[in-house]
């Protein structure tokens, strides 16, 4: 049988909010429809543990609540859905403070994290049309590449056979922490854990060019915070 859930049954906001949002999964699906993920096979990539019939059902259930609509191939949030980004995003600034410390190993998945990363990279000053970033990580042994032709980019898992332009290597725990503001750019290029290859007109750029997370900036300044906050005691 599918899985079945009873509501709270209380006549309060909270239990409301909660009956709808608080299943498993469901705030990770509102987490990357916020930071502009659409298309059912992208909200399924960026969620490897989910099932696709499980999205699915979450995804009807957000459309018959108001939070999400059908747009061709896409769903869209609805005003109601937006209304949620201060949540979702201030349960991550309270995580950033409170709970996140150095990455379990169980939860360093190389291949999601270049998924994360593709549609991250600001290529608008580099020239040409197609941009190509080979990632290789030093503990693990599959290879990516991250190619970006007219501003639209995709993940490959096998060599496009296009001139790469940058190649980064880090280990996959650094690049996670670099990624989500957990360690400066600068503080992990000089310590060796990231490194740039190419030609110098463009490694000099990959700090701007590499855009982070949409939660570094709260990671980052909760990392900055704790380290006062230290300080002081």
């Amino acid at each position: 049988m599918g899985e079945r859930r009873a509501g709270y049954g209380q006549y309060c906001p909270i239990a409301r909010a909660l009956d709808l949002l608080g299943e498993r999964w469901s705030l990770l699906i509102v987490r990357d429809l916020l930071v502009g993920t659409t298309r059912f096979n992208d909200l399924a990539r960026g969620l490897p543990g989910l099932s696709r019939s499980l999205l699915a059902k979450r995804l009807h259930q957000f459309e018959r609540a108001g939070l999400v609509e059908r747009a061709g191939r896409e769903y869209l949030l609805t005003e109601s859905g937006r209304a949620l980004k201060p949540i979702v995003f201030g349960l991550g600034e309270w995580g950033a403070r409170w709970t996140f410390g150095d990455p379990d190993p169980a939860e360093l998945d190389a291949q999601l994290l270049v998924w994360w990363m593709h549609t991250r990279f600001d290529t608008s000053g580099l020239p040409g049309r197609r941009q190509v970033f080979h990632v290789r990580f030093t503990d693990d042994r599959r290879l990516f590449w991250i190619v970006i032709e007219a501003g639209a980019p995709s993940v490959c898992l096998a060599d496009p056979g296009f001139e790469v332009d940058v190649t980064i290597t880090a280990d996959v725990g650094s690049l996670y922490q670099v990624w989500l503001g957990h360690l400066p750019v600068k503080e992990a290029i000089r310590s060796g854990r990231l490194r740039f290859e190419g030609p110098g007109s463009l490694t000099r750029r990959m700090p701007a060019v590499l855009q982070l997370s949409p939660i570094a900036d709260v990671v980052s300044s909760a990392r900055t915070d704790g380290a006062s906050g230290a300080g002081a005691r």
